[in-house]
């Protein structure tokens, strides 16, 4: 593990992030993966858009949970770039929207330090407001929108923004309370040879720092490898970047980067405060998540010997846990929940630990390649 500093010579440009907005979602079937989203993760549908909102391309679900704010959108226009997203994609992650104080110049910024724009800063204006939005460009097809909701009382009125309502979905069965509290992080797969490139993007680009650097000799197993680097905006914002690398048999971020065809947002981690009881509800709910065998628990408790973890429970959830100097974490990952292997969560809680479960990497990637050998991708 190698901690790096931010690029020699560059000052952070004044980005002005102030956290999540919100992640969309392009998908095949908006209402049937915002179905999925509430009712196997708990999610409740409080927005939507379409054509009966004056919206005529395309259909888009507000799903909230917490701190988290997830929109589901699908195209109604064969032509659409929704479509053309999904036709290539599947099913993904287009959209990691941020919370800025002053658009303007956060996207002035951005693309003065080489972010390629995707569009200029616009409003959107209804009877609540001012919205103003930019776009920029970030790795594969995925975009980063700049959002300020300063003129905007949307959230009152529980509106995301001009064009969507508060019509929902019908609710889904009561299942168990799952208890997800924010986003974590959200870790990007890119092509191998590119990740330096995407780690200077965000620090030359927007300010962020290099929090750590894993190595291919850190994240291996018998048969594959991949290299990450996390970077970070210092406050809300945590960014975690693999590449794949040379190994025996093909790695779980080349399976993602050919079945997505390309790079692109590979998982998201959301935290909870209990994660016994949210996983508990998961399962119950119908989420299925990697396996871990049960000799991980006999060297996990020697790892973790000071700390007083429930570890009958663990076991029985296959919850993995680390530790760091700052404290420890308990982490799970589910299986994909795309079509295609692409996209998957992770549930994670954290104790002081600021790391990203560096001594469960081994476990949990041969559980992935246990899956990619189902697949018949290994």
């Amino acid at each position: 593990m190698t901690t790096v500093e931010r690029t020699a010579g560059t000052e952070a440009p004044a980005t002005h992030l102030q956290g999540w907005d919100c992640i969309e979602w392009w998908v095949g079937n908006a209402r049937s993966t915002a179905g999925f989203l509430m009712s196997a993760f708990g999610f409740e549908c409080t927005g939507y858009a379409g054509p009966e909102s004056s919206v005529p391309d395309r259909v888009s679900y507000v799903l909230e949970q917490g701190d988290i704010r997830f929109v589901v959108t699908g195209a109604l226009q064969a032509d659409s770039p929704i479509a053309d997203h999904v036709r290539h994609h599947g099913d993904g992650v287009h959209d990691l929207a941020w919370i800025v104080d002053d658009v303007d110049a956060t996207f002035g910024a951005a693309v003065e330090r080489g972010a390629r724009p995707v569009r200029e800063p616009w409003d959107e204006t209804d009877e609540l407001g001012t919205l103003r939005l930019a776009q920029i460009a970030t790795y594969g097809d995925t975009v980063h929108t700049f959002v300020d909701r300063q003129r905007y009382a949307g959230e009152q009125a529980h509106r995301l923004e001009p064009g969507f309502h508060d019509e929902r979905l019908p609710p889904v069965p009561v299942g168990p309370d799952v208890g997800l509290r924010g986003l974590d992080h959200v870790v990007g797969n890119v092509e191998q040879g590119s990740l330096d490139e995407w780690v200077d993007f965000y620090a030359r680009v927007l300010g962020f720092e290099q929090l750590v650097h894993f190595d291919d000799d850190q994240i291996a197993t018998e048969y594959s490898a991949l290299m990450s680097t996390v970077v970070w905006d210092g406050s809300k914002i945590v960014m975690p970047i693999n590449e794949p690398a040379d190994g025996l048999k093909k790695s779980q971020i080349q399976e993602y980067l050919e079945c997505y065809d390309g790079p692109g947002v590979q998982h998201i981690a959301m935290r909870t405060d209990d994660i016994v009881a949210t996983v508990d509800a998961l399962r119950q709910r119908g989420v299925r998540f990697m396996e871990v065998p049960d000799t991980y628990y006999a060297e996990a408790k020697e790892r973790l010997a000071d700390f007083d973890l429930p570890w009958a429970e663990l076991q029985r959830l296959s919850i993995l846990a680390d530790r760091d100097h700052d404290g420890y974490l308990l982490q799970i990952f589910t299986e994909t929940v795309t079509d295609r292997p692409t996209v998957f969560f992770e549930i994670i809680e954290r104790h002081g630990a600021k790391g990203f479960g560096e001594g469960n990497f081994k476990a949990l990637f041969e559980a992935i390649e246990r899956d990619q050998a189902r697949r018949g991708n290994l």
